[in-house]
């Protein structure tokens, strides 16, 4: 409770504050191919000098962008960092309105795209191993740190992960919870099977299977050091952690869970209860959002956004739908207000 004791007024005056003094800088560049590891297309977004030059990134005609001012000069001073992890077979642009949330709050604001995860892309038969995840993070956060041209210089005692989804399990693989996936299966041949079991083609796409059988190099440890916090939004799969693990991790974590599930995400609800019942009391934060659906925390779509993701892709408008009354954008504005109010305690 003590993370959200924060008055509404203070984060409001202080987010005015920080958008008269800078504006959203943002550019994108590759991380090279380092030791065999594959290349990463990495978005950064940042405090920067306002200039007359801007422009609308990550918009579509589906989706709404944020305005940001490409390639501005960084803001001098040390900065915090926040790196976004995507969920399975998205993008940059799905978090890239929270970035500009984190930005106005001075955070720089990393993310790579985990390559290699939608099913229509040219390598779709090929494994994309989750544990290749958390090693984007990893090299991101190392190229950051190494290089201040990147996006300026980092503040090291404040680096933060943020995932949603899939990007929730990176972030806590980046914790030290381990992922086995023995325990992940091992009710699925059981009368009622748990969901992630009634994915086979999934399992073997994400690497959790392998010629049928469970791959072991998922519970390989992939703990950063570096990073201080990090937040799990509608994570998922957790089903495999090892509570041991999840109870061992000694940064703060908040969850943050979707109310409303969905026929398309079935049980996503009891993973991110699942990760905050064995991880540590004293140092995690639950909330449930109940009005939230898997994908309320995603960018928001247009008036007609549902009508033309069916028309590209049939069958997952679904991406656009809220689970009540109120719109995505209010929903966005209690999501950023719950991280944002965790990152001032956390990270002061």
């Amino acid at each position: 409770m003590r993370y959200f004791l924060l008055a509404a007024t203070v984060i409001l005056s202080t987010v005015a504050s920080a958008m008269a003094e800078s504006a959203i800088g943002f550019k994108q560049l590759e991380l090279p191919d380092d030791a065999g590891a594959r290349p990463l297309h990495l978005s950064l977004w940042y405090p920067a000098a306002s200039s007359e030059k801007s422009e609308m990134v990550g918009e579509n005609a589906a989706f709404y962008g944020l305005e940001v001012q490409p390639a501005a000069f960084f803001l001098a001073g040390s900065r915090p960092l926040v790196l976004l992890s995507h969920g399975f077979g998205g993008s940059w642009r799905n978090l890239n309105w929270i970035a500009g949330e984190l930005v106005q709050q001075g955070y720089v604001v990393a993310a790579p795209d985990h390559a290699g995860e939608s099913f229509t892309e040219e390598n779709a038969t090929e494994i994309v191993p989750l544990w290749e995840r958390p090693r984007d993070i990893s090299r991101t956060l190392t190229a950051l740190l190494d290089n201040d041209q990147l996006a300026g210089k980092i503040d090291r005692a404040r680096i933060v992960v943020i995932g949603h989804s899939l990007g929730g399990w990176t972030a806590m693989e980046l914790t030290g919870a381990r992922y086995s996936a023995e325990l992940a299966l091992k009710d699925c041949n059981a009368e009622k099977a748990p969901p992630q079991c009634k994915a086979p083609r999934l399992l073997a796409k994400v690497g959790i299977v392998n010629d049928g059988k469970a791959d072991p190099r998922l519970s390989m440890d992939l703990k950063d050091g570096r990073i201080r916090a990090v937040i799990a939004l509608d994570a998922g799969p957790a089903a495999g952690f090892l509570p041991e693990t999840l109870q061992r991790v000694d940064v703060p974590v908040l969850v943050l869970a979707a109310g409303v599930e969905t026929p398309e995400i079935a049980a996503i609800k009891a993973d991110s209860e699942y990760i905050a019942r064995h991880l540590p009391k004293a140092t995690t934060v639950y909330r449930e959002i109940p009005d939230a659906s898997h994908f309320s925390f995603m960018q928001i779509c247009k008036p007609n956004g549902e009508k033309i993701v069916e028309e590209l892709s049939p069958g997952e408008g679904f991406v656009c739908r809220d689970g009540g009354g109120r719109d995505r954008a209010a929903i966005h504005r209690q999501i950023a207000e719950a991280i944002i109010g965790f990152l001032k305690v956390e990270m002061h």
